[in-house]
C-alpha cells in the first residue's frame, strides 16, 4: 500500500499539467464554434453565472457529492434489505 501510494506521489510529481488541460468540454466547444463559425451569436445567456471559478467548482463538487450520496444510500439499503432476507 505505501509503495503505491508513494509511486501515485511521483507520478503527480512527474506529471506536466498545463492549465490548458483543465478546461472544460464547455471552452472547448466554444472556442470550436467560434472557429467554425465566427459569427455565431447563442441563443441565450446564462441565469446566473459564479462570481469566481473557485465558487464554479465548489458547486460543481458539491452536486457531485450529492450525488454520490444518493447512489450511495440506494445501494446500501438494498445490500442491507438483501443482507436481511438471506
Amino acid at each position: 500500500m505505501r509503495s503505491l501510494l508513494l509511486l501515485a506521489f511521483l507520478l503527480l510529481l512527474l506529471a506536466k499539467v498545463s492549465a490548458e488541460d483543465w478546461t472544460g468540454a464547455d471552452e472547448k466547444a466554444e472556442e470550436l464554434i467560434k472557429e467554425i463559425h465566427p459569427n455565431y451569436e447563442p441563443w441565450f445567456s446564462p441565469i446566473w453565472e459564479p462570481p469566481s471559478g473557485e465558487i464554479e467548482t465548489f458547486l460543481f463538487s458539491l452536486q457531485a457529492a450529492i450525488g454520490a450520496s444518493i447512489i450511495g444510500y440506494i445501494l446500501g439499503y438494498y445490500r442491507g434489505k438483501n443482507a436481511q432476507n438471506s
